[in-house]
């Protein structure tokens, strides 16, 4: 086995994931945006708004190296979920890779907008707030502009993710631990048996 490697898109359940498929392989789990809180007291959204892409992608790599050497000290495969931007931050694919499998989590378009939507709160002056960087940049002035916005952003990380993934597997609208089953058939991978007292 190696570690697995969750990607997609926010609100694909990567975290969740990640969490869950740990728990069945009796494995470590590790989430690169909580990482990057950690060392930097920021988080991901913070850094982009505050300091820009640039540092952001700093404040990333560097996570992913501190979760690949947690790993490569213990000497045990774990599960890591990514941040949703990771398909922009070759670098850092590149870091994870080395020790692990790819998966692409794709999610549904309706479901991860309404997601995002759900967070979003429009202000008495018109503006919106809660929303992501990259949808939040381009200033929409109506929740539908912000699906549409979101709409491209969706296209372009289906092909980046596609393109850098080693399997990937469609989310299913079904309980959590059913698509933790499926991404560990898809990796081939099987609960471990609990060993006799």
């Amino acid at each position: 086995m190696a570690t697995i490697i969750l990607m997609g898109i926010k609100h694909c359940g990567k975290s969740t994931q990640a969490k869950i498929i740990s728990q069945k392989l009796k494995i470590p789990s590790y989430d690169t945006d909580t990482v990057i809180q950690k060392q930097t007291g920021l988080s991901p959204r913070e850094i982009y708004t505050q300091s820009g892409e640039a540092a952001f992608k700093a404040a990333e790599l560097e996570a992913c190296k501190y979760v690949v050497q947690c790993i490569t000290e213990s000497g045990q495969d774990g599960v890591v979920a990514t941040g949703g931007g990771i398909c922009n931050n070759q670098e850092a694919v590149d870091v994870l890779r080395s020790i692990g499998k790819t998966v692409f989590l794709i999610a549904d378009e309706k479901t991860a907008a309404d997601r995002i939507i759900k967070e979003a709160s429009v202000q008495s002056d018109g503006t919106i707030t809660g929303l992501p960087a990259y949808i939040a940049k381009k200033s929409p002035r109506s929740l539908q502009e912000a699906r549409d916005i979101f709409h491209v952003f969706y296209e372009e990380r289906m092909k980046l993710y596609t393109s850098i993934a080693d399997a990937s597997i469609t989310m299913q609208d079904a309980p959590k631990t059913m698509n933790a089953n499926r991404i560990m058939r898809l990796l081939d991978l099987s609960v471990p048996a609990v060993s006799a007292t």
